[in-house]
């Protein structure tokens, strides 16, 4: 009973739609009608200007963090259950029930779950890969694509800990499908990579 109130808890955190919710307050605008229409932070940003999209983005992280961090690093849940409670924020915010379903693509939700489960280890390896992923391809997909499986590799290598290899592989089945419309599209480089290659 403790672990299915926890997976409610962390679902309904991850379910809290804070980018909607500060589009509306600061930016008077539904960010929803901006960019690729996602109710995710990066939409804020531009709607409501970089302060605004800042704070969306550590309230996204956050609702990932908090639940999953209480529940595994101060209540030390771990299994089956503790995999499900760390997935329910990710899951929580692509599917908000605040949203009739159509949440956002769970990206930073996603990196706030893995500092409430290693601190800062795995969260380095996911924003060094996400980071180096959008320099190189002009879609946000195959930047997604890099960082999961260079974070596999990392926790098969260095933190083969089953749980951790769980919550990856739920994270990034929701993550691709999250994402399918850039798979649509050849991967493309960007131009400054081109330029290199001398193409």
């Amino acid at each position: 009973m403790t672990e299915f109130l926890w997976f409610c808890f962390a679902f309904f955190c991850g379910s809290l739609p804070f980018s909607v919710w500060l589009g509306r307050l600061f930016a008077h605008q539904d960010i929803r009608k901006f960019g690729d229409g996602n109710p995710g932070a990066t939409n804020v940003l531009r709607a409501g200007g970089k302060v605004v999209g800042l704070l969306a983005y550590i309230l996204d992280v956050s609702k990932g963090a908090l639940p999953v961090g209480l529940a595994y690093q101060n209540f030390h849940l771990d299994g089956f259950w503790m995999c499900l409670i760390a997935l329910a924020p990710s899951f929580g915010h692509a599917f908000s029930p605040f949203l009739r379903g159509r949440g956002g693509k769970a990206l930073a939700v996603s990196l706030g779950v893995w500092i409430g489960l290693t601190i800062y280890e795995v969260p380095i390896v996911c924003l060094t890969l996400i980071i180096l992923g959008y320099a190189l391809f002009t879609a946000a997909g195959w930047a997604v694509v890099l960082s999961l499986l260079g974070t596999g590799l990392y926790l098969i290598l260095f933190h083969p800990d089953p749980l951790f290899l769980a919550v990856l592989l739920g994270q990034s089945l929701l993550l691709v499908w999250k994402h399918r419309l850039d798979f649509q599209k050849p991967l493309a480089l960007r131009p400054w990579v081109l330029k290199r290659l001398g193409r």
